[in-house]
């Protein structure tokens, strides 16, 4: 691992850093805040999915999280949302191929070598930012936006007693069902839907994956919403399986950062309350 910067930042450190990724097969980056703590302590972890075509630094330069991460003591984590590097396979719209893994290990060639977004995020981060970082990995939370917040779902209902807290912004809760998952899981994992149903949300709760709770904020003023996003879908799957859910639609916001921000530091409390319980 190499450190790219660092910043003082509400009396912790925000970094940049690179690794060589073994599983896609590229130079990965992502950023860590890491709160100002007494020396050998072990702080709760917060990972943070971002969505189409973002990386590490949408949310590291615009999220607002750092002030309410010093005050609760969490460390924040926000990946790429793809491989990176020339000669990798790519598709010329936003949503496939760079900027676009949608969290899932992808099978269908040319992609299978290095979209293993799914293992990245599940398997080698967590040992990196275990092994260079003072993070407590039993005490972990996790949200995303968009993409992200359906990677936050499906790897948080994948992992059961993995994360003590899950949230999500905007996620696109039923890739089974929209335009945005159907090119995506058709793309990396092929034709039979039956194996796409463990990176859909709703299937995942339908076939029996629970959460201690989930808190969804999502806004009213969102283009995606009813064609993407279908926030109607995940409502209706956690009453239907008895899934505990805060779903909270939002008047007036759309789907940038300007709404992420606004309620970001919330949820890094909600999450707070959960980890340190």
């Amino acid at each position: 691992m190499e450190q790219v910067s660092t910043w003082k930042a509400h009396g912790g450190t925000q970094g940049v850093y690179t690794h060589e990724s073994s599983e896609t097969g590229t130079t990965m980056t992502f950023s860590v805040y890491v709160p100002d703590h007494a020396p050998g302590a072990r702080l709760p972890v917060l990972w943070y999915l971002s969505g189409l075509t973002c990386t590490h630094a949408n949310v590291t330069e615009k999220g607002e999280y750092r002030a309410a991460c010093a005050e609760h003591g969490i460390i924040f984590v926000a990946p790429d949302t793809s491989p990176r590097g020339d000669g990798l396979p790519d598709d010329e719209a936003y949503d496939f191929g760079k900027g676009a893994g949608f969290y899932v290990d992808a099978v269908q060639a040319p992609w299978a070598v290095n979209y293993r977004m799914r293992s990245y995020i599940e398997v080698e981060l967590p040992a990196l930012v275990a092994h260079h970082f003072p993070v407590d990995m039993g005490r972990q939370g996790i949200t995303g936006h968009s993409m992200g917040g359906h990677g936050a779902l499906t790897i948080a209902l994948r992992n059961p007693g993995r994360f003590r807290s899950t949230s999500a912004f905007a996620p696109i809760v039923s890739p089974l069902n929209c335009p945005w998952g159907e090119k995506a899981l058709g793309g990396y994992l092929g034709p039979d839907r039956a194996t796409w149903r463990a990176y859909d949300a709703c299937a995942l709760i339908e076939d029996g994956a629970r959460l201690p709770d989930l808190l969804i904020d999502q806004g009213e003023a969102d283009g995606f919403l009813a064609d993407q996003l279908k926030t109607n879908l995940l409502a209706e799957a956690c009453a239907k399986a008895g899934q505990p859910a805060t779903i909270r639609m939002q008047p007036g916001y759309d789907h940038s950062y300007y709404f992420i921000s606004s309620f970001l530091p919330e949820h890094v409390a909600w999450h707070a309350a959960r980890l340190k319980a």
